[in-house]
């Protein structure tokens, strides 16, 4: 058995190894080791994240994912999420996430209780996997409703574009690094990747 650690944050901004401490002393209190970490800057409501699914071609029969949270796991659409959790099934990999004690008996109890665990976390996953998709829709409708009332006020100004860090990226794909190098590079997200390669061939068109 093998543990796994997955790390997430959203935004480029956030800092996604803010809980390896905690992971960490988690697996040594149990006298485990974490052989592997996975660690991106990527949206939970998304299902295709390059280091999510590293973690799963890594992975092996009886490997434990451990996460902080289950929304650092999952903040997907009911489709995606059985999706993955159909993925997570075939390997025969289980879920450990700090924030689901219930879980701990993955790797804490004997093989009748991790069976026992096992039933148990598999309602417990689609219930807070569920309240995360709901918190983010939530926050989602809030933000737009704020921009709305914002832009009727006249005020809305949007995020600054942080130019710097575009033409770093840009920088890094101009020699001829690939966005997934890029990405462990720069902690940035695809979509900021995205942006930056469009922004240098717009400014190659226009020279």
């Amino acid at each position: 058995m093998f543990i796994r650690a997955y790390l997430r944050a959203s935004t480029s901004e956030q800092d996604a190894s803010r809980a390896h401490a905690d992971l960490e002393a988690f697996a040594s209190e149990r006298g485990m080791t974490i052989a592997s970490w996975y660690v991106e800057n990527e949206s939970g409501a998304r299902l295709d994240r390059p280091e999510l699914h590293r973690l799963l071609r890594d992975a092996h029969a009886g490997d434990v994912i451990l996460c902080e949270q289950v929304d650092r796991l999952s903040r997907l659409k009911a489709d995606d999420w059985q999706s993955l959790r159909a993925q997570i099934a075939a390997k025969r990999l289980r879920v450990v996430a700090l924030d689901l004690p219930t879980s701990w008996q993955m790797v804490d109890g004997d093989e009748f209780t991790q069976r026992m665990a096992d039933a148990i976390n598999g309602m417990m996953l689609d219930m807070l996997a569920a309240i995360a998709r709901k918190d983010y829709d939530d926050r989602r409708r809030r933000q737009a409703q704020g921009i709305a009332k914002a832009k009727a006020q006249g005020v809305y100004r949007g995020r600054p574009e942080d130019t710097e860090r575009l033409d770093q990226i840009a920088g890094l794909l101009a020699e001829g690094k690939s966005w997934n190098a890029v990405i462990r590079l720069t902690g940035a997200s695809r979509a900021t990747v995205a942006k930056a390669a469009k922004r240098k061939m717009a400014e190659a068109a226009s020279q």
